[in-house]
């Protein structure tokens, strides 16, 4: 695991660091965020920021940002401003995520990092804290850090015999071995859906269950994807 040692990011949850040169990123990635010639010559990294299991959770409730709309992006921008002001405070820093860059490549990040491997419930594995994890901020800096040595082990679910994130669906919609998220959106907005607040294929995966989020923060993140697809229903 790509481990975070420094003690601010850590207090904030933040467990997770990759650190990438930018002349060794793949062109298909600077393209995607848009890094022009400029910019390239006036940062030398990209930091991606993510947290595995319930710790990022907690430190929020105890912040201020708590009541904010959108909680745990603010949070999260806190606590990278302040590890960049404390720790690197002579180098210049720009934040691409979650400000400035739509669609960031997070999980193409995660796959050179070694985070992230592909599920059939479209969630990342990784393999520490298994479907238990996110990324949280993405900046470019000037620092000179010890590039991440990508974890190259192979994704857990190829081990995962029995798949019961695929039998434990309650809307079937995994059998063919891949999400459909036709099936799965249909389901959710059934009013007597058991995945209104909770993905039931997700809890079901036995990868880093210790690292499983509390119900609050499970209920937090499904209940506010819920209502994004009842406003995309009211759209269509």
């Amino acid at each position: 695991m790509n481990q975070s040692e420094n003690p601010l990011l850590l207090n904030a949850g933040l467990n997770m660091l990759a650190v990438f040169d930018l002349d060794k990123l793949p062109a298909e990635i600077t393209q995607h965020i848009a890094l022009d010639a400029t910019i390239l010559k006036r940062f030398k990294q990209l930091l991606v920021f993510g947290h595995g299991g319930r710790d990022m959770w907690q430190a929020l409730q105890q912040s201020p940002d708590a009541s904010q709309s959108d909680p745990i992006d603010h949070f999260s921008v806190h606590a990278v401003q302040n590890y960049f002001n404390q720790e690197h405070a002579d180098c210049s820093h720009c934040l691409l995520y979650p400000d400035s860059v739509q669609n960031m490549p997070l999980q193409a990040l995660g796959k050179l990092a070694g985070w992230h491997h592909d599920s059939p419930f479209r969630i990342g594995i990784n393999a520490e804290y298994g479907p238990w994890f996110a990324y949280r901020a993405v900046a470019l800096t000037d620092t000179a850090l010890t590039p991440t040595t990508a974890m190259n082990g192979a994704s857990p679910c190829q081990s995962c015999a029995d798949k019961p994130c695929i039998s434990a669906c309650p809307a079937n919609a995994l059998l063919s071995g891949d999400l459909s998220l036709q099936q799965c959106m249909e389901y959710r907005l059934q009013h007597d859906s058991r995945c209104k607040s909770q993905c039931i294929s997700r809890l079901a995966c036995p990868v880093g269950s210790k690292h499983r989020y509390s119900n609050e923060q499970i209920a937090y993140h499904y209940n506010t994807s819920m209502k994004t697809i009842e406003q995309y229903q009211q759209l269509s």
